[in-house]
């Protein structure tokens, strides 16, 4: 017997990344040497002294029990002291604060925290596709607000349709941004505190890419803006920054009503977090942070050996300022699924293509600097051989 889905779950958007390994493991399984620049798994292995700090904890007889249902007032704290010592922000940690079983859960949790069937939300194109997920999920009304390169990919607030404006209720904001791989800029955000007072609209700001910022500029917290706390939440994951990606653990902060309703909405989700995965966040946010900056220092080598790599075969390229992606146009006469699949077939370089994060994605694709020089070399010149770009120097 078989029982049929939901109708939810049929409205759900294909997951795009799924998609996307079933035709890696395709390749892999069939012999060939994938460089694989299309996912945002961080590369490298979570710092020895969080690690240490979790082993200590799973060890204690006292974590193998349930935890509070909204996480240890110890993180909480934590969290707190970090936007201190990092961005100057002063966040109470009882009641703006709530402990997240990962960036994503809160991401997709939101809208059902703050909205009803039919209500709008505002989320950036290209985007994070989970942000989609929870639009279904909340049956929400979805509104996409393009972002541009001739407008450094930020939103145009004022191209908005007036309807639009006033009924959205929620809008997702991502710097420094997946796919583009653009930084907000501190009038950005001074400009979007304007608009959701005057809208009354709540901000989340999806700061997953915090710890990752190039050419000496640190990425800005929304926080860091006059107002920001009145009009929305930041949502921080540890994953990125400390490389805890499977450890599932993050932190949403800022407006105390939106912090309580992603409480109350877990509670019914959720018991708690494994304590001992809360005592590790502890030592990652409150610990010597040497670490982060030697991580930090990591991708933008990266960077920029990949992005020499790139102009060097003839692929003019705009250097990202913070993430661990690369946004590129493809060259022309291809769309972005097929310039990708050419990739893969051809070149056996796996890139992810833009129309998969939305409609104004076409015509990219995003690259993961999530593997070393070497490899990123190599990859730019398998690419090279397949004589794409007709700009290509003499010299290559």
């Amino acid at each position: 017997m078989e029982f049929q889905q939901s109708d939810v779950l049929k409205q759900l958007p294909t997951q795009f990344f799924a998609s996307l390994v079933q035709k890696v493991q395709k390749k892999v399984e069939e012999g060939a040497d994938i460089i694989n620049l299309g996912q945002g798994n961080p590369d490298q292995p979570t710092p020895v002294h969080i690690v240490k700090a979790m082993q200590e904890a799973v060890a204690k007889p006292e974590n193998h029990q349930y935890s509070s249902f909204r996480g240890t007032a110890k993180l909480k704290k934590a969290a707190a002291a970090f936007y201190e010592r990092e961005y100057g922000v002063t966040l109470d940690p009882m009641t703006e604060i709530a402990i997240l079983f990962g960036g994503k859960a809160g991401l997709v949790e939101l809208p059902q925290c703050l909205l009803n069937p039919g209500d709008t939300l505002l989320v950036p194109d290209p985007g994070y596709p989970d942000y989609w997920s929870g639009a279904v999920l909340a049956g929400a009304q979805m509104v996409t607000m393009p972002l541009l390169e001739q407008n450094d990919f930020f939103p145009d607030y004022d191209r908005l349709p007036e309807d639009v404006k006033k009924k959205a209720k929620l809008m997702y904001l991502n710097y420094p941004n997946n796919p583009t791989g653009a930084t907000a800029s501190q009038s950005f955000f001074e400009e979007t505190v304007t608009f959701a007072k005057d809208h009354k609209l709540c901000v989340v700001h999806d700061f997953a890419y915090g710890g990752i910022g190039f050419d000496g500029e640190k990425p800005i917290s929304f926080l860091q803006t006059d107002g920001a706390k009145e009009t929305g939440i930041e949502i921080y994951t540890l994953s990125k920054t400390y490389n805890m990606a499977g450890w599932r653990v993050g932190f949403a902060a800022g407006n105390p009503s939106v912090i309580n309703a992603i409480e109350l909405y877990q509670d019914h989700l959720f018991v708690s977090l494994f304590k001992a995965t809360q005592d590790a966040a502890v030592e990652a946010l409150l610990s010597d942070q040497t670490c982060v900056q030697v991580q930090n220092d990591r991708y933008e080598k990266r960077r920029n050996v990949w992005i020499a790599a790139c102009k060097e075969i003839g692929w003019e390229v705009t250097a990202p300022k913070g993430s661990f992606f690369a946004w590129l146009k493809v060259p022309e006469g291809y769309t972005s699924e097929s310039f990708a699949a050419v990739l893969l077939e051809k070149a056996h370089v796996v890139v992810a293509p833009g129309n998969g994060f939305g409609t104004h994605g076409e015509g990219y694709v995003r690259v993961g600097l999530l593997t070393n020089e070497e490899r990123l070399k190599e990859a730019a010149q398998r690419i090279a051989a397949l004589n794409l770009f007709e700009n290509k120097p003499l010299t290559t």
